[in-house]
């Protein structure tokens, strides 16, 4: 069975995220997306946003009528002794350890983050680990992709050069690793985006499922004041985790 992890911080969780899934699930015939929640992204510590708890209920939320689709509890928060790692390379292999060995396990990630995938925790062994599908949009070529690669994996630039002009599609191998480029996904909507519309209090719901902009309205999720600056609210043992790298 072929199943994908898609993670993020979906703050909130909106129609981009749905149309990027829905396009993977019907390529590569996914038969389970298990969207995942970060607890506290290491890439992110110093950044503000909302807390677990509703960003999780945002994505049950979205997710509901969609069987493929299934929101994971992998990086809930708890007790630090206990705490599932917000680190990649240990969700990875968390999902390993509970899936059938016979399952085929997909990574799921936009461009934008994908570009940063040297910097996290041992990137050449998560890119082993699992196929990446990373969803490409407009603005972005072949050589974009290849020249974001850890530098044991990475081409050189004279052989990635013709490739600056070559959107972003199609299948990339290099040194075991297996990258699918997912075009055609692009949806004029961010995260920061619907922030900014709610907290200044214009309508978000051409950007959200339904149940989404109706949780966004009830609790008042992103008016000033609601988010919390991680790097300060975190215990102490946890913000010595300064990044994926």
């Amino acid at each position: 069975m072929n199943v994908a992890i898609f993670g993020g911080t979906f703050d909130p969780i909106h129609r981009g995220h749905l149309a990027v899934a829905g396009a993977a699930r019907q390529r590569f015939d996914l038969k389970r997306i298990y969207f995942v929640p970060a607890d506290i992204p290491p890439h992110k510590q110093k950044a503000r946003f909302s807390p677990f708890h509703h960003r999780y209920a945002m994505v049950a939320l979205a997710l509901q009528g969609e069987k493929e689709f299934l929101p994971s509890l992998m990086e809930a928060p708890g007790e630090e002794a206990l705490r599932p790692p917000s680190f990649s390379i240990e969700t990875v292999r968390r999902f390993r350890s509970f899936l059938p060995r016979s399952d085929r396990l997909f990574f799921l990630i936009g461009i934008d983050a994908f570009l940063d995938i040297a910097k996290w925790r041992e990137p050449e062994a998560l890119l082993r680990e699992t196929e990446f599908i990373v969803a490409a949009r407009p603005g972005f070529s072949l050589a974009d992709v290849a020249n974001a690669l850890p530098e044991s994996l990475r081409p050189a630039k004279e052989v990635t050069k013709p490739f600056t002009r070559q959107p972003a599609t199609g299948d990339v191998v290099l040194g075991g690793v297996t990258l699918h480029l997912l075009a055609d996904t692009h949806e004029n909507v961010s995260a920061t985006q619907v922030r900014t519309a709610a907290a200044a209090g214009r309508a978000t719901a051409r950007w959200l499922p339904d149940s989404v902009a109706e949780y966004i309205r009830k609790t008042h999720l992103y008016k000033a004041g609601r988010g919390i600056h991680v790097a300060e609210k975190a215990p102490a043992a946890r913000r010595r985790k300064s990044g994926e790298a």
